[in-house]
């Protein structure tokens, strides 16, 4: 039996067409479609089944204009990447963010850049909560 995916979380392609919808801030079906690679080659009734399943999840609202359904998010796209890494760290490393970062940092072939970047970021960090007045 399949296992169905908790409907907080994105199928690849539901997350397929919210980053369309993210980039253009609302559109119908034609306007993802025509934003996807050729190769997908998704007919409109495809199209328009996987937004009406985002909007039946929540993750979409919708309205008629003339009569096409114009599709916005819901949900930001940064809201949605806390969501899954929250997730992510919770299902597969036991709820601890630590061991996903350390997962990510030692096997990401990272440049030295990219750890920079990371260092810089926790530091930053570090010193915005040692600011908070509420510690």
């Amino acid at each position: 039996m399949r296992k169905k995916k908790p409907a907080h979380l994105l199928t690849d392609v539901e997350l397929e067409f919210m980053t369309e919808l993210w980039v253009l801030g609302e559109g119908g079906v034609r306007d993802v479609l025509d934003r996807l690679p050729p190769e997908r080659n998704l007919a409109y009734t495809s199209g328009a089944t996987i937004l009406r399943i985002l909007d039946d999840k929540g993750f979409v609202s919708s309205r008629k204009e003339g009569k096409t359904l114009i599709y916005t998010p819901v949900l930001e796209k940064d809201a949605y990447q806390t969501r899954s890494l929250q997730n992510l760290s919770r299902t597969l490393f036991d709820d601890t963010p630590a061991s996903l970062v350390a997962r990510l940092v030692d096997d990401a072939g990272l440049s030295a850049s990219d750890l920079e970047d990371i260092r810089a970021l926790v530091e930053r960090r570090l010193q915005d909560d040692g600011d908070d007045p509420r510690d």
